[in-house]
């Protein structure tokens, strides 16, 4: 008897610790492009929507880079669905190439509709395209 005990105590251990690493075994999260905009240097800012469903606009971290100039940014706004919207001020220059730091969204998880932006683009460069970036 204590043995049949035993041996269903042991199968029961065996399968909660299968069960749990299941329960983990989640894929990589991934970075992916939420929207991108063309920013010109004759405008002060930009307001970029989000593409993709309800779901796809669902993410845990958000990003900006550029691509074909360094651009000043002196005000970003995250405008997020059903949550207050995230204003960071002077966020620097984002050189051309570059990133700036992950901003982590409200809660576990966010919808983001769009971003708002303020910016000065450097040097002589007429044009620049900035890129907004969910980690989901």
């Amino acid at each position: 008897m204590t043995t049949n005990i035993r041996t269903l105590m042991a199968a029961l251990a065996f399968a909660s610790t299968a069960l749990m690493g299941a329960g983990t075994a989640t894929a990589a999260d991934q970075w992916f492009v939420l929207g991108e905009q063309t920013i010109k240097a004759s405008d002060p800012s930009a307001q970029i929507k989000s593409t993709g469903n309800r779901w796809e606009k669902d993410v845990k971290q958000v990003k900006l880079s550029t691509e074909g100039a360094d651009v000043q940014i002196t005000q970003l706004v995250l405008n997020w669905d059903n949550r207050r919207d995230d204003t960071l001020k002077d966020v620097g220059v984002l050189k051309a190439g570059g990133q700036t730091a992950p901003a982590d969204a409200p809660g576990r998880k966010g919808r983001l509709t769009s971003v708002t932006v303020q910016y000065k683009i450097l040097g002589n460069a007429s044009a620049a395209t900035l890129k907004v970036w969910g980690l989901d």
